[in-house]
């Protein structure tokens, strides 16, 4: 579990066109994350 201020661990996804990207991509600029279940799916 992460504790509030506590830097993230680098993790890598899909973004919606089908490319891979990773949080070290964005290295020292803010990122804000937007988790949402694919259309069709419980959740």
């Amino acid at each position: 579990m992460l504790k509030v201020g506590s830097e993230a661990p680098d993790f890598n996804l899909t973004e919606a066109e089908g490319n891979e990207l990773s949080l070290s991509d964005f290295g020292g600029q803010k990122v804000l994350l937007w988790f949402f279940p694919k259309a069709s799916t419980p959740g």
